[in-house]
């Protein structure tokens, strides 16, 4: 009975320590520092209202937008509670044809030229909101002749939201489909 006082005491002082002075802390200092960073990062209108968030994909199947990378999160594309990949090997019947239907989809819209990986399999979490440039840039003559904008200044938009690699060397080129989709609305139709 003397030694479960002490245990108590410890417990309860942990609970304490680990459960809310340590977090409250560490919040209160990323609200500080980096407020949109812990605050999920979203993108708001000039409106107010919230279209997103620059860290989690969003669902873009209209042919005159740039289309994401595949989700493969449960329930429904891009759901941030069920993050996942699809954890099929490559000899997976089933994931030769969810990837086969992709590659389909895509060359319905006349690509006949080498499609990039990241255009026709999920990332890891099914959460990704980048996709590659050469992804975007394959995606122009589409987007172009839908919407009756001229592949060149696509071509410039897409080079122009090319995020580089993290402290210029970790990571690779990557565009985020939201933030050029939105521009994308902003040059027209």
């Amino acid at each position: 009975m003397r030694d479960i006082k002490p245990a108590i005491l410890l417990f309860i002082a942990v609970t304490i320590i680990c459960g809310g002075i340590y977090p409250a802390v560490v919040t209160g200092i990323a609200q500080a520092i980096f407020p949109k960073l812990a605050n999920g990062s979203l993108i708001i209108s000039k409106s107010g209202k919230e279209i997103g968030s620059s860290l989690i994909g969003q669902p873009f199947s209209d042919p005159k937008y740039f289309w994401p990378r595949p989700s493969a999160a449960t329930d429904f594309a891009y759901n941030p509670l069920g993050s996942s990949g699809s954890n099929s090997g490559p000899t997976n019947p089933d994931y030769l044809k969810t990837v086969a239907d992709r590659v389909k989809a895509i060359r319905d819209t006349a690509v006949t030229s080498t499609i990039p990986a990241d255009l026709m399999q999920a990332s890891a979490s099914g959460l990704d909101p980048h996709i590659s440039p050469e992804s975007a840039l394959l995606q122009v003559p589409r987007i172009a002749k839908v919407r009756g904008i001229s592949d060149e200044q696509l071509r410039t938009l897409v080079l122009d939201r090319i995020e580089d690699r993290n402290f210029g060397f970790l990571g690779t080129p990557r565009v985020n489909v939201l933030a050029l989709n939105l521009e994308l609305d902003k040059v027209g139709r």
